[in-house]
């Protein structure tokens, strides 16, 4: 059975488009480029990516459908995604402003990968439209004579595409020149990331089943 790569192209076209539309994700390596710097950002993007593989599976493993269609289970994960957001937006308003990082903080900024990667990891986890967007897209562009194998080369590909794309936003907003402009705006840049985190919470609170 040869590969099915027009399914293919379709299907990573179309999470492509949904994964570099600005959201929670990119607001958190954003600010993880910004405040802690390029190191971080990208355990931050691997925690995305590594979550992506959670979503696949649970969704190939017909999960995902139960989620999508228990009322109860689907705000369980959302008013936990919610406030997950809320905690985000409290931590980035108390905050200190971010400033360029001081010579020799290495040991202190490999502590801080597995923080990282967490922070990168809940936030995509905890979404409950990513639940109903993996559905959408393995029921409408994904037909159900796909074999397994090909569809776990899918999820494979899903998050190497995401981890490459926010790999490149962190390479972007931690260059010098773009990571000082930032700095400038001191603690105003810790008031609207936490105000975006907030709005976030509130769109996740309000997302509805179809």
């Amino acid at each position: 059975m040869s590969f099915p790569w027009l399914e293919f192209a379709g299907l990573m076209l179309a999470f492509g488009i949904n994964a570099v539309i600005p959201g929670a994700d990119f607001a958190m390596v954003l600010r993880q480029s910004i405040a802690h710097g390029r190191r971080a950002a990208l355990f931050t993007s691997a925690g995305i990516a590594t979550s992506i593989l959670v979503h696949g599976s649970y969704t190939l493993l017909g999960v995902g459908v139960i989620v999508g269609q228990s009322l109860m289970l689907f705000n369980l994960l959302k008013w936990a995604g919610a406030a997950y957001l809320v905690w985000l937006a409290i931590s980035a308003l108390r905050s200190p402003p971010p400033t360029p990082p001081e010579e020799g903080d290495l040991a202190g900024a490999r502590r801080g990968d597995a923080a990282a990667f967490a922070l990168g990891f809940l936030t995509n986890l905890l979404n409950p439209k990513a639940v109903l967007f993996f559905l959408a897209l393995f029921t409408t562009l994904v037909s159900a004579r796909t074999s397994g194998h090909v569809k776990v080369i899918y999820v494979l590909c899903m998050s190497l595409m995401l981890f490459a794309w926010f790999a490149l936003v962190s390479l972007f907003f931690t260059t010098a020149s773009v990571r000082q402009g930032f700095f400038r705006f001191g603690r105003w840049f810790n008031r609207v990331t936490g105000i975006t985190f907030i709005l976030l919470a509130v769109r996740v609170a309000l997302a509805q089943q179809h």
